[in-house]
C-alpha cells in the first residue's frame, strides 16, 4: 500500500490533537456535531469515519478560511500584555514554560506571541480562573514580574478622528 500522500503525524501534532480532542470530549456536548456528521455522511454516501478524516485534514490544512494560526479547536483566545519584553532577554520557549508550568494552560493554547522591546503580547484562552490571572502578576522571569493585563478589545483601529465644527464667519453675521 503506498502511503506516500498519508505523510505520519509528527509527534508534538498527534499529543496536541489527542490533548485537545480529550478536553472537548470531556467538556463539550457534542449531540448536535454528531447529528450533522452523520447527515453530511450520508448526503455524501460515505462512513462516518472518513467524515471525521475529511474534516481533521481540513483543519489541518491551511486555507483562506482556515488559516494556520488557529492551532485549537474552538478555544476563544483573549489576547494580553506582559510587561517584559526582549530588552529583558525574553524568548518565546521560555515564556510558555513559565505559562505552562505557573498557570497550567496547555502549550497548544499559547498564541501569536508577540516580543517587543518592552512588552510582550500574547493570546491566552478567555477561561483563565482568577486566582491564576493574580498569580501570573507576580511570576517572574529574568527579575522581572509579568504584570499581565488584559487588552481591550478595539472596535476601529487607528485614531479615531476629532469632531469637525462648522466654522462660523463673524463678518457674515454682522454684514448689513
Amino acid at each position: 500500500m503506498n502511503n506516500s500522500h498519508h505523510p505520519a503525524a509528527s509527534e508534538p501534532d498527534l499529543a496536541t490533537l489527542k490533548a485537545n480532542l480529550r478536553q472537548i470530549l470531556k467538556t463539550q456536548p457534542l449531540d448536535r456535531q454528531r447529528a450533522l456528521l452523520q447527515t453530511v455522511a450520508e448526503e455524501l454516501e460515505t462512513d462516518i469515519l472518513d467524515c471525521a478524516a475529511a474534516l481533521l485534514h481540513h483543519w489541518q490544512t491551511p486555507t483562506a478560511a482556515n488559516p494556520p494560526e488557529k492551532n485549537t479547536l474552538s478555544v476563544k483566545m483573549v489576547r494580553y500584555r506582559l510587561d517584559i519584553g526582549a530588552q529583558h532577554q525574553l524568548c518565546v520557549e521560555q515564556l510558555q514554560k513559565l505559562l505552562v508550568e505557573e498557570s497550567g494552560v496547555d502549550k497548544n493554547n499559547i498564541a501569536n506571541v508577540t516580543i517587543r522591546n518592552v512588552y510582550t503580547l500574547i493570546d491566552l484562552p478567555d477561561a483563565m480562573p482568577p486566582d491564576i490571572f493574580q498569580h501570573l502578576k507576580t511570576v517572574e522571569i529574568n527579575q522581572r514580574k509579568l504584570d499581565i493585563k488584559r487588552v481591550k478589545n478595539r472596535k476601529k483601529r487607528g485614531i479615531i478622528p476629532h469632531r469637525r465644527y462648522k466654522k462660523t464667519n463673524n463678518n457674515d453675521t454682522n454684514a448689513s
